[in-house]
């Protein structure tokens, strides 16, 4: 155990509890926005595609059904832009957050191998690489790293935490160069349905991957548009030669969605109406947040999609986590995503309609 916890960093939410406790402390209950976990229902159609499959006796597949494979091609075709996807460019994981923890493990990266992130990000994909022994390295500018060792580039747009999106030409640029370095890309895409001031783009649509999918691979999950964060159903669509290395890996280690989790993704891809309908209760409630912390004294930065707002009163983030909570609100201090958000708070806007209404009470008190 102690050769585990020496080699990864504390888990960051642990820190908050003391402020989680304050806050609950509030006669109206806590507004709790610090962590991005959906609220809303699990819409009607996924639910019976879900209990329609509950009579499963037998394993399910690594690879899923030909029924899911379509339906990741199909969506990743018509919602991406992506073009000539086979059953061999697609691969449903066991959630996201396991695919970014355990992929430098996968791909058998150890000492000496380099994995990159952004400088601001989710704290996984430094987890995943000191899982595996690897070096973790920050980038600002992705195309100024030292290539030197450099195995794995991950991309998040749009970014978890700041909501930043990537523009086409910091893509195309991105892909070039990997490609040129030999360094294989992995996009975390999966807050891509949720653009609000900008469009965010994959890098499979061809204008950025040129039509070609060697050496990079996407990363999408369904827990966000379509509240399937318990389902734990996520899925890679890209490079076919990697895919397939992971699915061998992952046949050896057993690691299958759920048959009827299965099932339940391949209703939940077909459908539209239930993530547009998903998409305008959190316009709803980001126009809302956006508007109360403005006007408390708040300046918001990026968060031109994604789930949160990335804001700051130029104060150290724990100052405002502690403030914030003495109201009865919970937000995550930035520097969980890195010490370049010491001054700045992440928050979510997944509480329920009633919870966001009282955050904006409070805040005009």
């Amino acid at each position: 155990m102690g050769a585990v916890s020496s080699r990864l960093p504390a888990f960051p939410w642990d820190r908050l509890e003391p402020y989680k406790a304050t806050a609950a402390a509030h006669p109206d209950g806590i507004v709790d926005l610090s962590v991005g976990t959906p609220v809303d229902p699990v819409p009607d159609l996924i639910q019976r595609a879900l209990t329609g499959a509950a009579d499963s006796p037998g394993y399910p597949t690594v690879w899923g059904t030909p029924a899911l494979r379509a339906a990741l091609t199909g969506w990743a075709e018509s919602r991406l832009g992506a073009k000539g996807l086979a059953d061999t460019n697609v691969l449903p994981v066991v959630g996201s957050k396991e695919l970014v923890a355990w992929l430098p493990t996968q791909l058998g990266f150890t000492t000496g191998d380099k994995v990159a992130y952004p400088r601001l990000a989710y704290p996984t994909y430094e987890v995943g690489a000191r899982l595996a022994g690897a070096e973790p390295v920050v980038y600002d500018d992705p195309t100024e790293l030292d290539p030197t060792g450099l195995k794995l580039l991950w991309l998040n747009s749009p970014s978890n935490p700041t909501g930043r999106v990537l523009s086409a030409d910091e893509l195309r640029d991105t892909v070039a160069w990997a490609r040129e370095h030999g360094v294989l890309l992995f996009s975390d895409e999966c807050y891509l349905e949720l653009g609000w001031e900008a469009d965010p783009v994959s890098v499979l649509h061809p204008d950025i991957c040129g039509g070609s999918y060697e050496g990079i691979v996407a990363v999408h999950s369904l827990s966000k548009r379509s509240n399937l964060a318990g389902y734990r159903a996520a899925f890679l669509a890209g490079d076919a030669a990697v895919l397939g290395e992971l699915l061998q890996i992952r046949k050896h280690g057993g690691m299958m969605v759920a048959a009827p989790v299965q099932a339940a993704t391949v209703a939940a891809l077909g459908d539209t109406a239930h993530v547009a309908e998903q998409r305008e209760r959190y316009a709803r409630r980001r126009a809302a947040l956006r508007t109360a912390f403005e006007a408390a004294g708040f300046r918001i930065e990026h968060s031109e999609a994604s789930l949160y707002l990335w804001a700051t009163r130029d104060e150290p983030c724990w100052d405002t986590v502690g403030e914030l909570s003495e109201r009865g609100i919970l937000v995550a201090p930035g520097d969980f995503y890195g010490t370049a958000g010491e001054r700045f708070v992440r928050i979510a806007f997944t509480a329920t309609d009633e919870r966001v209404a009282a955050a904006v009470r409070r805040l005009a008190d």
